[in-house]
């Protein structure tokens, strides 16, 4: 048998190595367009930071590795330019010795990746304008800012974007970033993203959002960038971070099917419309694990799953990939954001119905030094609560509450299900009530009909009623909410007679515990119409674009120690 892997890095490279561990006669040859067949993409902005300083480190193996270890014939910078289904070969250029030849395939697996956008706008061909997709940009970007480079733009909010940012200002550069949405980070929902942004700023990022850049001039060496606002900025060098696209060009001239994302479409064992042609990787469409819908989501854990998924198959094995859910994690200086599943946008863009709830637990015990407020957020079916995703923003503990949660997704769990997680605990790690379990009593609760919320996007246009404030009076001074009254839940019981039980009652406090103590309350002594806002004041102005309990800031409200009720009281 003899297999031919066009592309290398996650999936290609996954694919060889299988079939070769599952069938050691089988011919395997691998063909790469550019010089390097494996290394990690998603540690070149760290290159370019220094945060990795040997570049030796970003390259997992080499062809001669390949072949001694595994009997691979790995060709580097042959680029594959055809393929001829009927005679079962392609057409290969050899970019060194600059010639052209076929090579016959019994099996054939595409594995060609994304290409980064770049959008046919005026002066997009300056040469200090790159993009970072492999090693050789990565050189390029770092040699530019090796020879001394002071400003960079970065054009895209996404993860790249807020990475490459993140890394040029490690460097001491100047840095702006141009984002046309108003948030950073797509995949979070806008209020989610709030405290990185302030973060960013804060670390000397400057962020212009909802600006659309419009064309690049040249200005004496360096790049001016014009927006759509009518203003500009001067810059060193810039960096397109403005998303990919399926490289599906060869996919699509050999007649393979492509589907409506302009990815190529697969089965479940990752062969294309033709059955001795597989894909795998960024540039094959996959379903979408919540909302089922087919989608492109470029990430290298599942494609170094979906190449091995190919070689299981080619092998006589019967192995099936059935979804991605997008888990993914960002760095962004201090801070770490990131999810799993479906966004609130993406729900409600499809019209699915769900709830959700914001828990703003503490990384590890709180009385532990070194440990942050974070931002948690958890969608879920609204009638038998089974989760549907969850994003997490925070400084410490972030990364292991977003794969809790990709877990949980992934099995079908519902939010009954995490009341009785049990997890890791010791006062430097987590809590005896883990954020993850908290959201899962809180999420129960409302599904049990024991709490009834309300949300900061309510406000002020579905809130007629009393609006109660149960923090303290010091807190209340501080910052509150317009129309509030304030009666602190400490006496909250004999002051009853003060509220009007003909109007419903929309209470708050700071993240939402004590709120929820004066909801019970108040149910409990005859108040018909009461709800608790979600997330408390944390979340509400995180809405409105203020940030309350970013690391490093002032708080705008005097913090309350809502954690020793919690670890009094007990669960929510």
């Amino acid at each position: 048998m003899k297999v031919v892997v066009v592309g290398g890095v996650a999936a290609g490279m996954s694919a060889a190595a299988r079939l070769r561990r599952l069938n050691e006669d089988a011919e395997i040859v691998v063909f790469e367009r550019d010089e390097y067949v494996s290394f990690a993409n998603c540690g070149l902005p760290y290159h370019i930071g220094g945060e990795i300083a040997d570049r030796e480190k970003l390259l997992v193996v080499t062809p001669e590795r390949l072949e001694r270890q595994l009997n691979i014939a790995v060709h580097t910078c042959h680029e594959v330019t055809g393929i001829d289904r009927e005679r079962r070969v392609i057409h290969v250029f050899d970019r060194r010795g600059k010639r052209s030849f076929e090579e016959s395939w019994g099996k054939l697996i595409l594995a060609q990746g994304a290409v980064p956008l770049r959008p046919p706008l005026p002066g997009i061909d300056h040469p200090k304008i790159f993009t970072l997709r492999n090693i050789p940009d990565m050189d390029a970007i770092k040699r530019t800012v090796d020879n001394g480079a002071k400003s960079a733009v970065v054009i895209g909010g996404g993860y790249v974007g807020v990475e490459v940012a993140e890394a040029f200002q490690h460097r001491g550069m100047n840095v702006c970033l141009i984002e046309l949405l108003e948030e950073i980070l797509p995949p979070l929902d806008h209020e989610m993203d709030r405290a990185l942004i302030h973060h960013m700023e804060r670390q000397g990022v400057s962020l212009m959002l909802g600006q659309r850049a419009e064309s690049f001039h040249d200005a004496n060496g360096q790049v001016e960038v014009r927006l759509g606002s009518g203003t500009s900025v001067r810059c060193d060098l810039a960096v397109l971070a403005m998303g990919v696209r399926s490289e599906s060009s060869l996919a699509r001239e050999a007649g393979l099917a492509i589907g409506e994302r302009g990815g190529l479409v697969v089965d479940e064992h990752m062969r294309t419309s033709d059955p001795d042609i597989y894909a795998a990787g960024d540039m094959v469409e996959v379903t979408d694990t919540v909302t089922r819908d087919q989608a492109i989501i470029a990430l290298a854990g599942p494609a170094n799953r979906q190449g091995r998924i190919a070689a299981d198959h080619i092998c006589g094995r019967p192995t099936a990939y059935t979804s991605t859910q997008g888990t993914s994690v960002v760095k962004v200086f201090e801070m770490t954001a990131g999810g799993t599943g479906a966004s609130e946008k993406t729900l409600k863009r499809k019209g699915m119905p769900y709830e959700k709830v914001y828990i703003h637990g503490n990384g590890h015990a709180s009385y532990y030094p070194g440990t942050n407020p974070m931002h948690l957020k958890v969608l879920f079916a609204p009638g038998d609560g089974m989760i549907l995703g969850a994003q997490v923003a925070g400084v410490d503990g972030v990364d292991k509450r977003i794969d809790v949660m990709a877990v949980a997704l992934r099995a079908g769990m519902s939010v009954f299900d995490l009341e009785h997680l049990e997890l890791a605990y010791a006062p430097p790690y987590g809590s005896a009530k883990d954020p993850v379990n908290m959201a899962g009593f809180v999420a129960a609760n409302i599904l049990r009909g024991d709490l009834e919320q309300w949300h900061a996007e309510d406000y002020p246009a579905r809130t007629e009623g009393t609006i109660l404030d149960v923090r303290t009076p010091q807190e209340f001074d501080e910052w509150h909410i317009e129309e509030a009254i304030n009666l602190p839940l400490t006496e909250l019981r004999q002051r009853l007679g003060e509220l009007d039980r003909n109007q419903a009652i929309y209470v708050y406090c700071k993240s939402g515990f004590r709120g929820y103590l004066a909801y019970r309350i108040l149910k409990q002594r005859g108040f018909s119409t009461v709800r608790n806002l979600s997330g408390g004041l944390q979340t509400f102005l995180l809405h409105r674009h203020v940030c309350m309990g970013c690391p490093e800031t002032e708080n705008p409200l005097i913090t309350y120690a809502e954690d020793r009720h919690v670890t009094a009281d007990g669960s929510a």
